[in-house]
């Protein structure tokens, strides 16, 4: 038997701070998602597999574009042409009611679980081979409690498919708002692959039972670098052995570089440094975020020059594979030179004055005047950008006035 498990999709995301980006290269970037879910098929369908997991948040939100809607059908009644089983979970983003979801109608898909409720659904292989899939869809943003004690432990022979779109538990209650268990609890099913969509950073939780997440098949910021995809998994019928493969399917991928500073540099030099050290780490198209170690070596002006979107267009037009530098992180690596009792003064302003708390309070006037700005403030990468640049201005000043004292 022969199966693809996915997660995570998030058709339609709107790819937030990249809408500086040329028209035609940001309505690349926002029909990603789009390409690598039909690659994926197109694997399926290559691959001849027997079943294809849907793991949650196939769509980004409740309320889909038509669009999204139309390309999903299209690319699930592919795969029930082919009489490949597909069997879909809504997660927390897409808890939509069913009867508004344009899906196949085909005894060759399942939604599984759409009242919240855990389901169990038995099939067999073309070659016979019997198999059942245990799971349940979200009807509601956030689920609190845990969903394990409603799964049926497996008591025979039959191949068993766990299907969850949720998060581990974790010390913090507001926190463990998406159906959250443990792993201990999913082994004790003693089920033979239990696939988990929600997070979206590729990873194995257990070996034995096989528990994965595959990870989202797109990433949608510098906080999913890498190759996104799938899993690709074959099982021995026989002795019930899973060989599992990831697929990369991403046409985009995020990757961070980090840049050293020792010394001053100037802008040509600072130019060049970055462009080299971009294109030789693009191996196809990527979208690059820079951090800058040891920005105190930087002048203001510099400053201004490497933060302004002209300069990474300037930048990218010298990469390889149609990538592009999207973002640039300042950080300051000099350790002020102060007395220990102005050292804790420092640290206990910069702690209340430079906390999320502190940027999100002084931003509300200027967002009350600008959806847009509402949006950055509400953007945590947003917040952490704002304190890294205000930490090395105020660096850069404190500098200043620590070599005057001396």
């Amino acid at each position: 038997m022969k199966f693809i498990h996915l997660a995570d999709a998030h058709l339609d995301s709107p790819f937030l701070g990249l809408s500086f980006l040329p028209s035609n290269q940001f309505e690349k970037i926002k029909n990603s998602t789009q390409i690598s879910f039909k690659k994926i098929v197109d694997q399926a369908i290559d691959k001849q597999v027997d079943l294809v997991l849907i793991a949650g948040d196939t769509f980004d939100s409740i309320h889909p574009s038509p669009q999204s809607q139309i390309f999903l059908n299209a690319q699930l009644q592919r795969l029930v042409d082919q009489k490949i089983q597909v069997v879909m979970i809504l997660g927390n983003h897409d808890y939509l009611n069913p009867r508004e979801l344009l899906l196949p109608q085909s005894p060759y898909f399942t939604l599984l679980g759409p009242k919240q409720e855990v389901e169990s659904v038995d099939f067999v292989t073309k070659s016979g081979f019997p198999y059942r899939v245990v799971g349940f869809s979200y009807q509601e943003n956030h689920i609190e409690n845990d969903k394990i004690p409603e799964f049926p432990e497996k008591t025979d022979q039959t191949f068993t498919f766990g299907l969850m779109h949720a998060g581990e538990k974790t010390n913090s209650k507001e926190n463990d708002n998406y159906a959250p268990f443990m792993t201990n609890e999913i082994k004790s099913l003693n089920y033979d692959y239990f696939a988990l969509g929600h997070i979206h950073l590729r990873q194995t939780l257990s070996q034995s039972p096989l528990v994965v997440y595959s990870g989202n098949i797109q990433g949608r910021h510098i906080n999913e670098s890498g190759a996104k995809g799938c899993y690709y998994g074959v099982i021995d019928e026989e002795t019930r052995a899973i060989e599992l493969e990831f697929i990369p399917t991403a046409p985009i991928v995020w990757s961070k570089v980090k840049i050293t500073l020792d010394q001053k540099i100037g802008q040509s030099e600072l130019l060049s440094l970055i462009q080299l050290q971009l294109a030789l780490q693009a191996k196809q198209d990527t979208l690059f975020a820079v951090e800058i170690l040891g920005a105190q070596f930087l002048s203001a002006e510099e400053i201004e020059f490497i933060r302004d979107a002209d300069s990474w267009e300037q930048i990218s037009a010298q990469l390889p594979y149609s990538s592009r530098l999207v973002k640039v992180y300042l950080k300051d690596t000099e350790i002020l030179k102060l007395n220990e009792s102005d050292k804790q003064a420092f640290e206990q302003a910069k702690e209340e004055i430079l906390s999320q708390a502190s940027i999100k309070k002084l931003g509300k006037t200027l967002a009350k005047k600008d959806i847009a700005l509402q949006e950055l403030f509400d953007n945590e990468d947003f917040i952490k950008e704002t304190q890294e640049l205000a930490k090395v201005k105020l660096g850069r000043e404190l500098k200043g006035f620590d070599n005057e004292i001396k």
